[in-house]
């Protein structure tokens, strides 16, 4: 029984899920778009989300909250130098998910999540 359970298990272990999420994190705030599977981009809106608000609050003890979850540095380094600043008069809304159909393979949901550049 999944009791106060939230967000989704994509078919992983916990700690496998957390090494996923912050891979996609990563790629996703070093190149600004990536394309996975629908569940995966839902997952990791607010994981990101999260991460940006962090780096626009800045600080010592952000910084380190966000290395946590980030390991490398440049892609920590860029979050703290470009994308805070850039999103510093946004309330929040930080990305975009776009779905772009089924994956050929196995025919699962296919979306683009991407920073907005406003």
């Amino acid at each position: 029984m999944r009791h106060r359970a939230r967000g989704r298990q994509l078919s992983r272990t916990a700690s496998h899920k957390r090494a996923t999420l912050a891979n996609l994190a990563t790629s996703l705030l070093a190149y600004d778009r990536i394309v996975t599977t629908e569940a995966k981009a839902k997952e990791l809106r607010p994981y990101v989300e999260r991460l940006i608000t962090l780096a626009r609050r800045g600080g010592l003890h952000a910084r380190r909250q966000v290395e946590r979850r980030i390991k490398s540095r440049a892609v920590s380094g860029r979050l703290f130098q470009e994308l805070g600043p850039r999103f510093a008069a946004r309330p929040g809304g930080y990305t975009r998910i776009v779905k772009i159909g089924h994956r050929v393979g196995d025919g699962a949901e296919m979306a683009r999540i991407e920073l907005v550049t406003e």
